[in-house]
C-alpha cells in the first residue's frame, strides 16, 4: 500500500528561502538516496514550479484551494504522487491567505493533505525570538502538523548553537538543519520573482549548488523519516474531472492543439496540458521566436510569460506574427492568457520604444515598474464566446506589470468576462474576443475550470471539420 510519503516546505514569509531549500531537498534525495521525487507547488505559480520540475526531473503540479475543491486536490495529489516521496513547496508565509482567517493558505493545504510541515526560519539578526516565532506558528493552529525546522541565514557557529537550543527547548521540535548566509549564491531573480529556468543558462550550476547545500547542512535521513511517517490518505468519492461535454470524443484523437513554448511564453499549469491530452488532443509545440509560421493545427494556446523581455525577438519574427494574425482571421481557435494577450495586441512599449506584436486586437501595452494587478480573480462569462457558456464562473489569477494605454475595439470585438474579483483589462472587464480568439489577463486552472479544456477541444473540432470541408 502506498501511504504517499510527503512533506510541505513552508516559510514565515515570502523570500524566506523555501524554493532553494525545496530544490536542495529534492536534488539531494534524488542523488544521495536514489529516490523518485514528485514536486508540487501550492498556489498560482509557474516560475518556482518550473525550477522544482527541473530539480526533480518530473512535472510539478499546482495545488491551490482557491481554484480546486478539496476533493479535487486530494485526488490530484494522489493521482500524481507516483514516486517515492512528494515534496510540496508552500507560498508566502505558512498562514498567509486571502484574509485574516488565512483562507486558502499553505497551512490549510497541509491539514487537508495531512501533510507534515518543515518550517524554514530566516534567523537573520535574531536568536531566541526565532523560537517564539516557531512556537507561535505551532500554537496558532495545533492541527497544522509542523514536524521540524530548518534554520536559514545563520551567521556562524555560535549563532546556530543559540538558536538551535532555543527552538528545541521551547518548541520541543527538531531542528533539521542550519544553513549559513550564502552571499552570491542566491537564486536568480527578476521583477516577478525568480528568473525562469528557461532563461537561465547556468541552471545546472544553480541546481548543483542547492543540492550541495542540502547535503552539507540538512539532516536528510530525518527529513525522509518525517515524510515516510505521514498519516494515511484515503480517496474521496468525487472526481476532480467535473463532467463536461465534448461534442465528439472519438474525433478528439485527430485534433492538434498548438502550444507556444519558448522563453517568451512558458507559464502553463501542467494539469492544463494533461487535461487536453486526457480529452484526446495531440499537443504540438510551437516557438514564436524562431518558427517561420504555424504548423497544421486546429487550435492555438498561448500562455503567459515574459513577452516584454523577448520583445525584440518577437518583433523580429514578422513571419510568425503575420501567420498568427492570418489564422485568427481565418477562424483558428486561439486561447491566450496574460503574456499571450499582450502578444495578440498591436504593440508593447518598453521605455518609450515600441515593439510590434501580432496586431489581432487594436490594443497597446505599456510596461511599468510596479505590478498593475496581482492576486486571485473571479470572472463571470457574460457574453457568447468560442469557449465558455454564458453564466460560467471562473476562478483564476492575474499578475502583470503591463497596463493598457490605448484600446479602441474594432467591429466584431468585445469582452466576454465581467470581473467579480480582480482588475482584468479595463473597467472591470476581461476576455477580449474576435472571431474564435479569446485573450485575457486571467489565468485559469483546468481542474478548477473544466469548461476550459472542453471548450478548447470543441472549438478545435469545429475548426477541423470546417477545414476538412474546405479541402
Amino acid at each position: 500500500m502506498n501511504n504517499f510519503p510527503r512533506l510541505i516546505v513552508a516559510g514565515m514569509r515570502g523570500g524566506s528561502g523555501k524554493t532553494a531549500v525545496s530544490m536542495g531537498i529534492i536534488g539531494a534525495l534524488r542523488s544521495v538516496k536514489d529516490l523518485k521525487i514528485v514536486p508540487f507547488k501550492k498556489g498560482p505559480d509557474y516560475i518556482d514550479a518550473g525550477w522544482m520540475s527541473v530539480a526533480a526531473g518530473n512535472p510539478c503540479y499546482n495545488l491551490d484551494p482557491f481554484f480546486l475543491t478539496e476533493d479535487a486536490i486530494i485526488r490530484s495529489f494522489m493521482t500524481h504522487s507516483t514516486g517515492d516521496i512528494s515534496v510540496i513547496e508552500g507560498n508566502r508565509g505558512l498562514y498567509d491567505g486571502m484574509d485574516a482567517e488565512g483562507s486558502y493558505s499553505t497551512a490549510e493545504l497541509s491539514k487537508l493533505l495531512k501533510c507534515p510541515v518543515i518550517l524554514i526560519v530566516d534567523c537573520s539578526k535574531t536568536t531566541k525570538t526565532a523560537a517564539a516565532l516557531v512556537l507561535g506558528c505551532m500554537n496558532l493552529d495545533k492541527d497544522v502538523p509542523i514536524k521540524g525546522v530548518v534554520l536559514n541565514r545563520i551567521s556562524g557557529g555560535r549563532h546556530e548553537s543559540v538558536v538551535r537550543e532555543a527552538v528545541e527547548k521551547y518548541c520541543s521540535i527538531p531542528v533539521l538543519g542550519a544553513i549559513p548566509h550564502l552571499r552570491g549564491r542566491e537564486l536568480p531573480e527578476r521583477h516577478m520573482g525568480l528568473t525562469p529556468h528557461q532563461e537561465y543558462r547556468n541552471k545546472k550550476e544553480v541546481l548543483s549548488e542547492a543540492e550541495e547545500v542540502a547535503q552539507k547542512y540538512l539532516d536528510l535521513d530525518r527529513i525522509l523519516e518525517i515524510a515516510r511517517c505521514s498519516a494515511p490518505l484515503f480517496e474521496t468519492p468525487e472526481s476532480p474531472h467535473v463532467p463536461v461535454t465534448v461534442r465528439d470524443s472519438k474525433a478528439c484523437s485527430v485534433v492538434r492543439i498548438g502550444i507556444i513554448k519558448d522563453t517568451a511564453f512558458q507559464f502553463y499549469y501542467e494539469d492544463n496540458i494533461e487535461e487536453l491530452q486526457r480529452l484526446g488532443a495531440e499537443i504540438v509545440t510551437v516557438n514564436a521566436l524562431h518558427d517561420p509560421g504555424l504548423p497544421d493545427i486546429d487550435a492555438l494556446y498561448i500562455g503567459g510569460g515574459f513577452p516584454e523581455t523577448n520583445a525584440l525577438n518577437l518583433a523580429g519574427n514578422p513571419l510568425f506574427r503575420d501567420a498568427v494574425r492570418k489564422m485568427a482571421l481565418d477562424g483558428l481557435p486561439i486561447y491566450a492568457e496574460c503574456g499571450g494577450l499582450m502578444f495578440l495586441g498591436d504593440a508593447i512599449i518598453i521605455e518609450s520604444k515600441r515593439y510590434p506584436m501580432a496586431g489581432i486586437f487594436p490594443i497597446t501595452f505599456q510596461m511599468t515598474n510596479k505590478p498593475q494587478a496581482h492576486g486571485y480573480t473571479i470572472v463571470e462569462v457574460d457574453h457568447p464566446n468560442p469557449f465558455y457558456p454564458v453564466g460560467t464562473e471562473l476562478r483564476g489569477h492575474e499578475f502583470h506589470y503591463s497596463e493598457v494605454t490605448d484600446m479602441t475595439l474594432g467591429e466584431g470585438m468585445y469582452t466576454a468576462f465581467k470581473m467579480k474579483r480582480g482588475q482584468g483589462i479595463r473597467s472591470g472587464k476581461d476576455g477580449l474576443c474576435f472571431n474564435n480568439v479569446l485573450a485575457a489577463y486571467t489565468h485559469v486552472h483546468a481542474l478548477g475550470s473544466p469548461e476550459w479544456a472542453a471548450g478548447l477541444i470543441n472549438s478545435a473540432l469545429e475548426f477541423s471539420r470546417r477545414k476538412g470541408t474546405m479541402i
